[in-house]
């Protein structure tokens, strides 16, 4: 069912959660599916993104999440939190008995705070030996291929993500997801040189989802905004709160 969600006429709204509740809103909101937010939930434990939490920590917020929803769940392993296919592959059969559907891993890594993108050979060459793992285990898995080529550096990245792209698809990536990716014209053009669905993100400058669904886009993820949206209202209520000495802006007005 997940895959086939990549595949429909309209583009796949992803509601990106980070805990029970807010899957149980995604759900009752009738979203398609859910996917969880490295960010958001590095940011609930008081952390910053970049696997600075454990996979154990990812492990139990994904349990709790698959146990409040029905709908197809998609988990951000970042990295994979592993140095080795082997390792990766053991870290997503554990997501799998959880009724994870698909994950996102992406092509670069941070190193003292700066992201920089790992070879592309060797990412394919990861990359295909945990496709081949995951068939030998016999786990069905969305393998939604993050690639940081807009974030490290958009002027140069459209030549290089269509160079990426076409390495991932030849090793078994069910998707690619391009963070930052804004520009009309260059998602056409990725669209055009690739049959794998795309996947963007939003963004500030990220056109309206009708125009996006011409273009060709099919997942459309709202990663951390939403948290991020969240959180600053929470923050406004709390100093109003303060200010004016009572419990008024917590109540509705007509």
């Amino acid at each position: 069912m997940f895959r086939e969600l990549h595949h429909q006429r309209d583009p796949l709204i992803l509601c990106n959660v980070w805990d029970a509740a807010s899957a149980i809103i995604a759900e009752k909101l009738g979203y398609q599916a859910v996917g969880t937010s490295s960010a958001a939930i590095a940011t609930s434990q008081g952390k910053t993104d970049g696997q600075n939490t454990d996979f154990e920590t990812l492990l139990t917020v994904v349990k709790q999440i698959s146990e409040v929803t029905t709908l197809p769940l998609t988990v951000d392993i970042e990295s994979g939190y592993a140095d080795t296919p082997q390792e990766v592959v053991d870290n997503i059969a554990k997501l799998a008995d959880l009724k994870v559907v698909g994950i996102n891993i992406e092509d670069s890594h941070l190193i003292d705070g700066h992201r920089t993108l790992v070879d592309k050979h060797v990412f394919t060459k990861n990359l295909s030996q945990i496709k081949t793992l995951l068939n030998d285990a016999n786990i069905e898995m969305f393998i939604n291929v993050r690639s940081d080529t807009y974030i490290v550096d958009a002027e140069t990245a459209l030549p290089e993500t269509i160079d990426r792209i076409r390495l991932y698809e030849t090793v078994g990536a069910d998707g690619i997801f391009l963070p930052c990716l804004t520009a009309p014209d260059d998602i056409a053009k990725i669209v055009a040189h690739s049959s794998l669905p795309l996947n963007v993100m939003c963004m500030p400058k990220l056109a309206g989802f009708e125009q996006l669904k011409q273009l060709g886009v099919k997942r459309i993820s709202m990663g951390n905004f939403v948290y991020d949206n969240m959180l600053a209202h929470l923050e406004d209520t709390m100093l109003c709160i303060k200010q004016q000495g009572s419990f008024e802006p917590l109540h509705f007005s007509d």
